[in-house]
């Protein structure tokens, strides 16, 4: 336990540089799995390993060990943290818990209006146009879908640019991705430090839909003109007066195909060949995820065992004579 704890913590720090490259050389619905299954792993990991470290803190105190009925003295020969070490750990869990709640409450209350939103806007096609001047379009979760387009964003676009944009939109409502960044943005509650894996899945979700567009239109170069056109289109737009889902950006800043991730990188990629899959980075992926769950599951098995030795030794005292104790110092 005292390494096996601290090993998330450790790369919860390290994985997130790499979730920019990943986001760039990766096949994008790939590249969406990858990052959405980091951030979600990573943060999960690290809460349960700060709760582990505030668990051996609060064993060693005399009274909590009394109620728990644990041997103190025992309990702080064989803490893997020091006093201080799991005050904190305990402190940053209570941070995460409340973040993680906050966020749980705000997204699930969002994606409950688009659902009741969607199902007031009825249509036969899923294709919803509003009159507004100003270029705007968004998918808008439900059951099922839609997608809502600005007169506006219309009249930007030309008639073979306004099928991009639906294809792109279909695509976003199909694969769900709203769901990918809600869990990846989970991730990043948990843990602040894995922001970068929730930016990325921004990126990649748009980027995933782009490709989507790109082979139901059999043009990349098109894809990549009316990308550009919407982008500029929106620039300098006001704010929506209602964020529909509480991350309008991923799913359109100002409409989803002109805001989320940076226009210029989404751009240059449609104007390259289409991405492959890298099965060496997904691999390497995997081996972090399945390093940081087994490194968890042994934290806690080590803890369980502590927890057993310190039950022991006070119900039968440190020197009870016979008596063969468990061996409290081979914890890993």
């Amino acid at each position: 336990m005292r390494i096996a704890v601290y090993l998330p913590l450790l790369l919860s720090v390290i994985a997130p540089l790499g979730a920019r490259p990943l986001s760039e050389r990766c096949e994008p619905r790939l590249a969406t799995w990858l990052l959405t299954a980091s951030a979600l792993v990573l943060g999960v990991a690290t809460t349960v390993s700060l709760g582990l470290l505030a668990i051996t803190g609060l064993i060693g105190v005399p009274f909590l060990a009394d109620l728990g009925h644990w041997s103190a003295r025992t309990a702080q020969i064989n803490d893997p943290a020091e006093p201080p070490v799991a005050l904190l750990a305990g402190l940053l869990l209570g941070g995460a818990l409340l973040t993680v709640a906050r966020m749980l409450w705000r997204r699930g209350r969002s994606i409950a209006s688009a659902i009741w939103d969607a199902a007031c806007m009825p249509t036969p096609d899923g294709l919803v146009i509003v009159e507004d001047e100003t270029p705007d379009a968004y998918a808008l979760p439900g059951l099922p879908g839609r997608v809502v387009v600005s007169t506006g964003m219309l009249r930007t676009l030309d008639k073979a640019e306004h099928d991009i944009l639906l294809a792109h939109e279909r695509a976003h409502l199909a694969a769900h991705h709203y769901l990918f960044v809600a869990l990846a943005g989970l991730g990043a509650a948990a843990n602040p430090l894995l922001r970068p894996f929730a930016t990325a899945v921004t990126y990649t979700v748009e980027r995933w839909a782009d490709e989507q567009a790109a082979r139901a239109t059999g043009d990349r170069r098109r894809v990549a003109r009316a990308v550009g056109k919407a982008a500029l289109a929106a620039h300098g737009a006001p704010a929506p007066r209602l964020s529909t889902l509480g991350f309008r950006g991923v799913l359109g800043r100002r409409g989803p195909l002109a805001g989320a991730g940076p226009v210029p990188r989404r751009v240059a990629a449609l104007l390259a060949p289409p991405p492959a899959r890298r099965p060496g980075l997904a691999l390497a992926t995997a081996a972090c995820l399945a390093l940081t769950v087994m490194s968890t599951a042994a934290a806690a098995h080590d803890l369980d065992a502590l927890l057993d030795v310190v039950g022991v030794e006070h119900q039968h005292g440190p020197h009870h004579p016979g008596m063969e104790r468990p061996d409290a110092h081979g914890m890993g």
